[in-house]
């Protein structure tokens, strides 16, 4: 079973674990006001597909370096993920339909997603911000308040899966404690496109968005397709 490392952690998203409490009227309000500083939620829900390349250098806390991780992540409403990727400690290729998939491992053994190789691409698909965006729309999930400018988006049938969204007192764009984030509006809707994660005043990580794109009409036969020498496709194929 492959590991995934602690570059993958940071990108996944603005994820943290919390225990959540407050009047479901007030977080559905806070909720709504991050969806206008995002673009507002009709036109977060017009997009159908995203892609986007990140390349991310990350350290361990003591300074030593994990090294440089670039990733390659295509989506497809309603829950079809695609995501490339190739680093120094973790290097593969993962598609997921949102019920099952195939993940080629950094070996190059092509495995079909069970265990916790399938718990991983189900928690990214839930957190997967085009989909947390629109909690309020999912009857699974549950939007709650435990802090001001706080936002916790829970499972109603697991627990276990929680996001938390910290969001900028002045913007009410989400982010976190810890983390520095430059926005950039693609169809309507801001992405996060500059990230500088820090953990105890000593800095994590550094991620920048080398390519954004939306609604350019992704293939699920382009998503599924294993590739032939079972390397990650790091570029788009242009048409």
């Amino acid at each position: 079973m492959r590991s995934h490392c602690y570059v993958e952690a940071l990108l996944v998203g603005f994820i943290l674990v919390f225990c959540p409490s407050a009047f479901p009227q007030e977080a559905t309000q806070l909720f709504h006001k991050m969806q206008e500083a995002l673009g507002g939620e009709n036109k977060i829900a017009s997009i159908y597909d995203f892609e986007n390349i990140v390349r991310a250098e990350a350290w361990h806390d003591d300074g030593r370096p994990l090294g440089v991780v670039r990733k390659r992540v295509r989506f497809i409403r309603p829950s079809y993920l695609r995501i490339d990727q190739v680093g120094r400690e973790d290097t593969y290729v993962l598609y997921f339909d949102g019920t099952s998939g195939w993940e080629i491992l950094p070996d190059g053994t092509v495995a079909g997603l069970v265990g916790d190789e399938l718990r991983f691409a189900q928690r990214y698909l839930w957190g997967f911000h085009l989909i947390l965006w629109l909690a309020d729309r999912d009857p699974r999930r549950v939007i709650s308040s435990p802090a001001p400018n706080v936002l916790v988006v829970t499972d109603k049938n697991d627990p276990s899966l929680k996001e938390e969204l910290a969001l900028d007192a002045k913007t009410l764009l989400p982010t976190n404690s810890g983390l520095l984030s430059h926005w950039q509006a693609f169809a309507g809707v801001k992405f996060p496109q500059q990230i500088s994660s820090f953990h105890n005043g000593t800095r994590v990580a550094v991620i920048t968005v080398e390519q954004t794109r939306i609604n350019q009409g992704l293939k699920l036969a382009d998503l599924s397709a294993k590739p032939p020498d079972k390397k990650p496709i790091m570029s788009p194929v242009l048409r």
